[in-house]
């Protein structure tokens, strides 16, 4: 939720770590999956960048080949790679891939209206998409918790927290 708020999946970066500690993923699992999924996993920025490239060459009546589209898939999924984690990032992307494949560059403004809004959902599933990467690495690597060993490792994290909220300045 706070990804989707902030519209910067990396904003949320805490809050997630603490998620997937009561989830039972370890700390050292997450810590280091979280930030290479932050620079390598762009799935939600990847796609929305397709979908706004398709739909201003729709616009503006560009018929694109099956051979064009996928060339620009794959141009995409190369650049979302070093796209920057801030909010409307893409749209830098989205208007280098128009200049690339000849789609007027003016038509960036026909999603710019919208783009905070969708830039909320772009972050959300990069968000989830790292989250549930983090899991997938703990089961593989036989470091995720139990069910049970997951809820008394909460507990304890909520013990741990009620005490910093009583006596902040003895943490």
């Amino acid at each position: 939720m706070l990804s989707f708020a902030t519209a910067s999946s990396e904003a949320a970066y805490p809050k997630i770590l603490d998620a997937l500690d009561r989830f039972g993923v370890k700390r050292k699992i997450s810590s280091f999956v979280m930030p290479m999924g932050y620079s390598f996993n762009l799935d939600g920025s990847m796609m929305y960048c397709t979908f706004a490239t398709l739909f201003i060459a729709q616009a503006y009546n560009i018929h694109l080949s099956l051979g064009t589209q996928l060339t620009m898939l794959l141009v995409l999924m190369l650049t979302s790679k070093g796209m920057a984690g801030v909010p409307r990032a893409s749209l830098v992307v989205i208007a280098a891939t128009l200049n690339q494949f000849g789609i007027p560059e003016a038509g960036l403004l026909l999603i710019l209206g919208v783009d905070t809004f969708l830039d909320m959902g772009r972050s959300a599933t990069n968000a989830v998409g790292n989250s549930i990467a983090s899991a997938v690495v703990a089961k593989w690597e036989g470091e995720l918790l139990s069910e049970a060993d997951a809820e008394a490792n909460t507990a304890r994290l909520d013990t741990e927290l009620d005490a910093t909220i009583a006596h902040p300045a003895e943490s």
